[in-house]
């Protein structure tokens, strides 16, 4: 016998799902960003004393 579909946890769970891997991703882009600032940063300070 078929399990009796409860649609209400099953939207949840992939709005968390949803909301976890954005989550992920904006903490990945951001953690991109702050390596290319530091990047950038020891790239112009190494012009400067040459």
């Amino acid at each position: 016998m078929a399990r009796t579909p409860n649609y209400d946890f099953e939207r949840k769970e992939r709005e968390r799902q949803k909301a976890a891997k954005k989550a992920e991703k904006l903490a990945a882009k951001a953690a991109a960003k702050e390596r290319d600032k530091a990047e950038a940063e020891t790239e112009s300070t190494s012009t400067e004393d040459k």
